[in-house]
């Protein structure tokens, strides 16, 4: 199965060169591209949408399991619960409720509002 690997890189990386430039495909080719894995080479000439393309989908790509930074050390290894994998702090306010759940706080109950009086405020409603 590792030897599958490579050859399914290299053949997105065609593959996704050959959709793009299928899109303009009279743009001329300027730039060669050489991917070289575990011995198997591939030499793609880019033209300039496919070079930007392949930009743009390199600076847009996110990893699912990129959380974030860690808003104390800053480290990049938030776990799936906001615990950071490098000094252990919880993240966030989704953080911080969970460390209260882990701890067993409890909010204290709201002291009740006073009985609204005669004349209470301009939206009452006066029956007279």
């Amino acid at each position: 199965m590792a030897t599958e690997q490579p050859m399914d890189i290299l053949g997105e990386i065609n593959g996704f060169v050959t959709r793009i430039h299928a899109l303009d495909p009279h743009a001329p080719a300027q730039t060669e591209l050489t991917v070289r894995v575990d011995g198997h080479e591939a030499r793609l000439m880019l033209s300039e949408p496919v070079a930007q393309a392949l930009r743009m989908a390199l600076q847009d790509y996110h990893d699912p399991r990129d959380q974030g930074r860690c808003d104390h050390c800053g480290g990049p290894r938030l776990d799936e619960n906001f615990q950071c994998r490098d000094c252990g702090s919880l993240n966030g306010v989704f953080g911080q409720m969970l460390a209260e759940r882990v701890f067993g706080y409890t909010e204290p109950e709201p002291e009740p509002l006073p009985p609204l009086g005669e004349g209470a405020g301009r939206h009452s409603r006066h029956d007279s």
